[in-house]
Parts: structure tokens; sequence; C-alpha cells
């Protein structure tokens, strides 16, 4: 079985190669986002060395390692299983010899493999190229970094999944997809860093799994966070995959009372 998983990955991954043109251009897309965020936070910055626990230089590359690591999580399995609801070809999967939800974690980690080495790797020696990023030096901080991205992987696929398996239930969840987006880029900390929001919603933040996306693997590579709490913060990114796991099969289950096909 494990074997036939791992084919999912190599067929994903080798779809995502045949439309690899489109990931070149947004490499430019990505570049020009980043490149518009430096000089905001250049401006926002001015003469102040340190603004919520960041040098201007650690923002500049906390921006790009967040916006280039957005690249490696990101996927449309929400959207993908909404549709596959909807038009029922979903039924099948009820009655195949494997479990479509880990199937469809499978196809996100062959996108998010293809997107690590012909997006963001590609893309991240680009912005190395035009703006001052500042890369740790220790090899154990880039293991830890790479184990904290996976954990974002896992993480906001499985509020994509979540929010896909609505579609059982709301027979058109679009808005929640739409909602659940601008959630996941505001409240990780990829456009805003969560050191920089006031304190009070600072504190509601930390008890949501969006932080653990984004803003603590983010916040490990720049050097904000350090020492033993580098470990704390991997622990909250372990706690919140087990916890979504539940949501997930409780949504699994009672979906099977609930699929009915629309049109004919």
């Amino acid at each position: 079985m494990l074997s036939a998983y791992l084919e999912v990955i190599r067929m994903r991954f080798l779809m995502m190669l045949a439309y690899r043109v489109n990931y070149y251009s947004g490499i430019l897309i990505y570049a020009l986002n980043i490149g518009s965020y430096y000089f905001v936070y250049k401006a926002i910055y001015g003469e102040q060395a340190i603004i919520g626990g960041l040098t201007l230089g650690q923002m500049t590359t906390y921006v790009a390692i967040s916006w280039m690591g957005r690249a490696f999580y990101f996927n449309n399995l929400d959207r993908e299983i909404a549709n596959e609801i909807r038009d029922g070809s979903v039924a099948i999967q009820f009655i195949r010899p494997y479990n479509y939800i880990f199937v469809k974690m499978m196809q996100g980690l062959g996108e998010g493999v293809f997107r690590l080495f012909l997006f963001t790797t590609p893309g991240m020696i680009f912005i190395w190229l035009l703006l001052p990023i500042q890369f740790p030096t220790d090899p154990g901080l880039w293991a830890i970094y790479f184990l904290m991205l996976f954990f974002s992987f896992l993480i906001n696929t499985q509020l994509n999944i979540i929010t896909g398996l609505f579609a059982f239930f709301l027979e058109n969840n679009e808005g929640l997809m739409r909602m659940k987006r601008i959630a996941v880029d505001l409240f990780s900390g990829l456009i805003i860093p969560i050191s920089f929001f006031p304190g009070w919603s600072k504190s509601v933040l930390e008890w949501l799994p969006f932080q653990a996306i984004t803003y603590l693997p983010s916040a490990v590579f720049t050097g904000k966070i350090t020492g033993t709490a580098i470990f704390q913060n991997v622990g909250v990114q372990v706690v919140w995959f087990l916890l979504l796991i539940i949501p997930i099969y409780v949504l699994w289950v009672k979906s099977k009372t609930r699929l009915f096909v629309q049109g004919g």
C-alpha cells in the first residue's frame, strides 16, 4: 500500500511538471510581491532599528522566506475535493481500497515537492540576488526549518481538506473556501508578522492553528525565535497536526451519510 501512495506522489509531480512554465512565471510574480513588501517595510522602519522584535534585515528575510515557503505548502485540495463532491465522482472513493483523505494529502505532497524544487528553491536564489536576505549559517537550523515547513504543509493541507469536506453539508462552499484562504494568509503571519499585531489579537492568534503555518517556521529561520523556544514551537505544530485529525475524521465519517449526486 505504501508503494501505491508513493506512486500518487510521483504522478502528481509529473502532472505539475507538464505545466512548469506557469511556475517559472510565478517566480517573477512572487519576486515582485516580495520586492513591494520590502520597500513598504523599509519605509515603515525609517530610522528605527527594531520593530516587533525584528530588524529590517530580519524582516526582509522573513518576508522572502514566508512567501517562498507558501509556494511549497500551498495547494488547491479544498477546491478539488469540493468539485469531486459536487459532480459525484467522490462516490467511487468509498469503495476503493485506499484512504481517500490520505491520497489527497499525498497528491498535495507531490505538488509541494514539485514547487519546492522548481519554484521555491530557484525563486529564493533569485530573490537573494536582488534583496539583502540573511541566511542562517547553522546547518541544524536549516534542518529544523525544513521540518517545520513540512508541518506547515501538513497543517495547511488539513485545513484545506476540512474546508473541502464541508461541501458535503453546504453543497456550495465557495464562500467558505475564500474565507479560509484569506484567514490563512492574514492570520498565519504571511502578510503581517504576528508580532506586529496588537497585544490582545496576538494572544488570540496564538491559540489558533494559523501561526503554525507561516509565522513559527519563518520566525525560527530569521532568528527571532531561538534556543529551547524553537523546540517548543515545533511541539506547537505537532499538537495542531494531531488535533486537526479529529475534525477530518468526524467530517469524513459523517459525510458518508450525506452524499448525493447533483446533475445527470
